[in-house]
């Protein structure tokens, strides 16, 4: 298995097939991207929880950069439709229970649907947790509650970054599923809220520019997170700054 350590992250580089799932252990599958490297420098937690991830995937492409530039290695892409669909074929080949945790109720039941058409083997839960930045005590026992109750082989969150990598990260352990997969907006795009990104777009590299036509206040929102990325990674270009212990 390949991982490559860059910006202090250890990032997965290799095919999603080399990911097993194994009974007695849930493992966690987080994505970095420049914007939540960014996000990351400003939130300890969210940060503690990319780093020890069992598996941190590259989701925004552009995040490759500072491995490619600094250590002289490429990142396999592993984007969020990237694991949403190699898992979704596995657990339709092996009659595999999924559960989506996140969204409205509605999108929830949208994917369902769909997901009942192309993947006709796969058991699917649903559980749409309140909207809110974070949840009480007992909002969380009750999202635990429905996730254990229907034992799935994988989780898909989509609750937005950071909230949905703090939350499956802090309550891991108390999950029961092979595989918890933090993956966001690719409940929405699946679900028709938003047109999905094109493949085409996504072997361009451009799957980013795609999103800001689509949604253009995705720009606003992220613009700061990345500017603190690529200025960083200029710092550690020129020998000005080093990533050491989570921090520049």
């Amino acid at each position: 298995m390949n991982i490559i350590k860059t910006f202090g992250f250890y990032v997965f580089s290799d095919s999603l097939d080399k990911i097993l799932l194994k009974p007695g252990y849930t493992r966690l599958l987080s994505t970095i991207s420049p914007n939540s490297y960014g996000l990351s420098t400003k939130d300890p937690l969210f940060r503690e929880a990319l780093m020890n991830s069992d598996y941190l995937v590259l989701d925004g492409v552009y995040f490759a950069l500072s491995s490619i530039l600094l250590l002289g290695k490429n990142i396999q892409r592993n984007q969020g439709p990237d694991v949403f669909y190699h898992f979704m074929n596995q657990m339709n080949q092996s009659q595999g229970r999924v559960f989506f945790l996140g969204a409205l109720h509605q999108t929830l039941e949208k994917i369902k649907t769909k997901a009942a058409i192309e993947y006709p083997n796969v058991t699917i839960g649903l559980y749409s947790p309140p909207y809110k930045p974070e949840f009480n005590e007992e909002e969380t026992r009750q999202m635990i509650k429905a996730v254990n109750a229907f034992i799935p082989d994988i989780i898909f969150v989509g609750m937005t970054c950071p909230k949905q990598e703090k939350w499956s990260y802090v309550h891991k352990k108390e999950l029961k599923a092979k595989l918890i997969c933090c993956i966001g907006g690719v409940f929405d795009w699946y679900a028709g809220n938003q047109p999905e990104i094109a493949q085409i777009w996504w072997k361009l590299r451009l799957g980013w520019v795609k999103r800001i036509v689509d949604r253009p206040e995705v720009l606003k929102r992220n613009i700061p997170n990345v500017i603190i990325f690529f200025k960083h990674l200029f710092l550690a270009l020129v020998g000005i700054k080093k990533y050491k212990n989570g921090t520049f």
